[in-house]
C-alpha cells in the first residue's frame, strides 16, 4: 500500500504543475490582449541595401535631387488608330511634276516600298512617262507625334519587323504623312505565341529606335542639346542628334563583372553586362552624346538612361536608384548621369550596361579599355 505521505507528495506535485500551467495560460492571454485584433498586417517595405553595400554610419549616401523633369513621361504609348489600308498590286505612269511622295499619296503605297519595288536609288529620280510597279500591301499613314512603338502596338506586331519591311535606317525617324508598310493579316495570324508576346513587350532596342515622335517634313530641326537644360525635352518633341562618334568608350562604373554578355541560364541572352556597385556610386557617361531616354518605364531595368553617341552608337545604363540627367541633355564622357542602386529586377546594387550599334547589341568588353 502506498503511504499517506507519498500520496500527499504526489498531490502537491500535481498541484504545482497545474499552477504553472495556469500561470502560462494567463500570461499568454495577457500577451494576446496586447495584439490588435482584426487589423491587416502592415505592408512590406522594399528591402534596404545589403549590409556589405551599406556605407558606414557616418558616411551615409547623399544623393542629389532629381533633375528637372518634363511635363510628361520620357516615353508615352499614345493611342494609335489601326486604320491601315490594304491595296492590291498595280502600276502607275509618272506625269510631269510627280514625286515619289505624291505617287504614294495617289496610290496608297509607301514611297519607300515603291522605291524598293522599282530598285530606285537615292535621290530617287523619276521621269515623266516612266511606269512604276506599285507593290501590294497594308499601309499605315503616320500622324504627327506618333511613335514607331505606338504604331506597332496598334497592329500587334513587333516594331523591328516594321523597321525591316520599310528598310528604315538610323535614327529611324518617322515623318508625318509617311505610309508605313505593315505585316499583312496572314503573317499576323501565323505569329507564334512568343512572337505575339514580343509584340507587346518593350525593351531597350525599342526605346532606342522607336520612341521618337513623327515630325512634319518642313518642321525645323530640334535645337542643339544643352549641357544643363532647364527642363527635359518632352516626349512629344524629337531629340537632337549628336555629332559623329569619336570612337572611344570608357567604363561607366568600376566593379566586378556579375554577368557577362551572351547566353545566360534558362535560355536567356544577356545583351549587356552587369557590374557590381556600391549603392549610390556615380554612374558616368561612357562617351560624349545626347540623352535619348531617362526614366523607368521598362520595369526590369528600374531607373534607365539611354545615350546616343552618333553614327548609330547607343549606350544603356540600368538599375539606377537616382537619375541625374534629362531627355535631350548633352553629356561628355565621364559626366555623372545617375547613381547605382537595386531597382528593377536587380537583387543587389549594380549597373546594367549595354552598347549597341544601330539595332545590334555589342559585347561591351570588346569596346571598353582593358582593366
Amino acid at each position: 500500500m502506498r503511504s499517506k505521505r507519498s500520496d500527499n507528495r504526489r498531490t502537491r506535485t500535481s498541484g504545482s504543475r497545474l499552477t504553472r500551467v495556469a500561470l502560462f495560460i494567463a500570461c499568454a492571454a495577457a500577451l494576446a490582449g496586447c495584439i490588435p485584433q482584426g487589423r491587416a498586417p502592415a505592408p512590406r517595405t522594399a528591402p534596404g541595401p545589403r549590409a556589405e553595400n551599406r556605407p558606414p554610419a557616418n558616411e551615409a549616401v547623399q544623393l542629389p535631387p532629381q533633375p528637372p523633369a518634363a511635363s510628361g513621361p520620357s516615353w508615352e504609348a499614345q493611342r494609335v488608330a489601326a486604320d491601315a489600308r490594304t491595296i492590291p498590286a498595280g502600276s502607275y505612269r509618272v506625269v510631269a511634276g510627280d514625286t515619289l511622295r505624291a505617287i504614294a499619296s495617289k496610290t496608297g503605297a509607301g514611297s519607300e516600298a515603291i522605291a524598293r519595288a522599282n530598285r530606285l536609288q537615292p535621290p530617287f529620280l523619276i521621269r515623266p512617262g516612266q511606269r512604276l510597279r506599285i507593290p501590294a500591301g497594308r499601309y499605315h499613314r503616320v500622324r504627327e507625334g506618333q511613335t514607331g512603338i505606338a504604331i506597332a502596338f496598334a497592329y500587334h506586331v513587333d516594331w523591328n519587323r516594321i523597321i525591316d519591311l520599310n528598310a528604315l535606317e538610323p535614327p529611324y525617324t518617322l515623318r508625318t504623312g509617311m505610309l508605313l508598310a505593315l505585316p499583312d493579316n496572314a503573317e499576323v495570324a501565323a505569329m507564334s505565341l512568343e512572337q505575339r508576346a514580343a509584340a507587346f513587350s518593350i525593351d531597350i532596342g525599342d526605346i532606342a529606335t522607336g520612341a521618337e515622335p513623327a515630325t512634319a517634313e518642313d518642321e525645323p530641326p530640334p535645337p542643339p542639346p544643352a549641357r544643363s537644360p532647364a527642363v527635359a525635352v518632352p516626349s512629344t518633341r524629337p531629340v537632337g542628334e549628336p555629332g559623329r562618334f569619336n570612337g572611344r568608350f570608357e567604363w561607366p562604373l568600376t566593379g566586378r563583372i556579375l554577368t557577362r554578355f551572351g547566353p545566360g541560364g534558362g535560355g536567356r541572352v544577356n545583351q549587356g553586362i552587369k557590374i557590381a556597385a556600391t549603392r549610390g556610386a556615380p554612374i558616368r557617361a561612357a562617351a560624349d552624346g545626347v540623352v535619348a531616354y531617362a526614366g523607368a518605364e521598362i520595369a526590369i531595368y528600374g531607373g534607365l538612361v539611354l545615350i546616343r553617341h552618333g553614327d548609330g552608337w547607343i549606350t544603356a545604363y540600368g538599375h539606377a536608384e537616382r537619375i541625374g540627367v534629362v531627355r535631350g541633355q548633352a553629356v561628355k564622357r565621364g559626366d555623372v548621369i545617375g547613381y547605382a542602386g537595386e531597382t528593377g529586377s536587380a537583387r543587389e546594387p549594380q549597373l546594367h550596361f549595354e552598347i549597341r550599334h544601330n539595332r545590334t547589341p555589342i559585347d561591351p568588353l570588346r569596346e571598353l579599355p582593358q582593366r
